[in-house]
């Protein structure tokens, strides 16, 4: 009980005398608790104090220590009022005069000494925020002058060159699911339709037959029946990055008719100046400004893919000129591009519907990941 409710006596809050037992205390606190608690008497309102007044007075009562203490400062007071009725009316008037007066004092000092210590709570609460705002605002601008600097270095950062093979991909399909794309002509027809224009007289297009059996019986059994190719590859070389990413995105979706269709980068990496675009388009977003979207870069002549060629051992047409398809992005100074070049782009694969694709692919491979791990998890 805090002072208030001591001043008040417990066994008058609970309605027992002095000489009550545990038992009769436990018994009328039952009764009276009925009567004062809050949910059992919402009409009531004083409920909630008077209960909380009940049970601190039972608590009390309950505790030996507490109840001796009790005791003893009932008698105590019991002893004044016995003292105070022998005095005269003067002697009484002038103690309860000095009595309410050293009460007041002591309220008064009180009262100071709870807002010294609030004043100096508020205080030390404003020197915190104080030095919390200095601390942000000198981080914010270490951050910003960081951007800064960070910002004017990635601006000067040139595009990379373009490799011999950065706009160059793989392809490997069943020649029983895809018995029409058995020609350069064809492939270059079905690639271009896709995904975008591509260098026609670059495509190396190589069709193995099946190796040789290892045993002489079935060398034998070889022949007397040829056995058709079951796969083939080739290596198409396509005028923009953008377009061979997008068909590098695409391997093996069904939606876009490459079931079974392998497509990767011909030199087993993403080229350097696709990540640079990007880096430049997430750059241009995070600082709200519109820049034009990087120009379509052009594959390198069919040197590097004579060197697939000897590798694969198939076929290939004849190189021809290939100055067309130039391996250095047209905006480039001091380049000069013939001017029958044809500048042309695949409507919809610019640089950022790429980038999302890419993303989507991405989030489509984790989500398969994860349903494959909680599937072996439950197994």
């Amino acid at each position: 009980m805090d002072k208030d409710d001591e001043e008040k006596n417990a066994y008058e809050v609970v309605g027992i005398g002095s000489d009550a037992t545990e038992a009769d205390i436990k018994k009328t606190f039952r009764q009276r608790s009925l009567k004062t608690h809050p949910d059992r008497n919402p009409h009531l309102k004083d409920a909630a104090r008077l209960f909380h007044e009940l049970t601190q007075a039972y608590e009390l009562l309950l505790d030996p220590l507490r109840r001796m203490a009790l005791d003893a400062k009932l008698r105590i007071q019991e002893a004044r009022k016995q003292r105070y009725a022998n005095f005269d009316k003067k002697r009484k008037a002038m103690l309860e005069e000095l009595e309410e007066a050293e009460q007041a004092d002591k309220k008064v000092k009180s009262a100071e000494a709870a807002k010294k210590q609030r004043y100096a709570h508020e205080a030390e609460q404003i020197r915190d925020a104080g030095r919390r705002m200095v601390e942000e605002r000198q981080a914010e601008l270490r951050r910003q002058q960081e951007e800064a600097e960070k910002s004017a270095q990635d601006d000067l950062e040139e595009p990379p060159p373009l490799g011999e093979h950065d706009t160059t991909v793989r392809l490997k399909y069943p020649l029983a699911k895809y018995p029409h794309l058995t020609t350069t002509d064809a492939l270059h027809t079905f690639m271009t339709s896709t995904f975008g224009p591509v260098d026609k007289d670059t495509i190396v297009l190589s069709i193995k037959p099946p190796k040789k059996a290892a045993s002489a019986a079935q060398q034998q059994q070889q022949q007397h029946k040829h056995r058709p190719p079951k796969y083939a590859t080739a290596a198409v070389p396509f005028k923009t990055v953008a377009d061979a990413h997008a068909a590098v995105c695409a391997s093996g979706r069904a939606d876009r008719g490459l079931e079974e269709f392998e497509i990767g980068w011909m030199a087993g990496r993403e080229p350097a100046v696709w990540s640079w675009s990007e880096r430049m388009m997430l750059r241009s977003k995070e600082v709200e400004v519109k820049r034009p979207a990087p120009p379509p870069v052009t594959v390198t002549p069919a040197r590097g893919v004579d060197t697939a060629k000897s590798e694969r051992g198939g076929r290939t047409s004849s190189p021809g000129t290939g100055s067309q398809f130039s391996s250095f992005p047209s905006s480039f100074t001091g380049i000069p591009l013939p001017s029958s070049a044809p500048q042309h782009s695949a409507p919809g694969l610019d640089f950022e519907s790429a980038v999302l694709m890419r993303m989507r692919k991405a989030e489509r491979e984790r989500i398969e990941r994860e349903i494959r791990e909680q599937e072996a998890g439950e197994a």
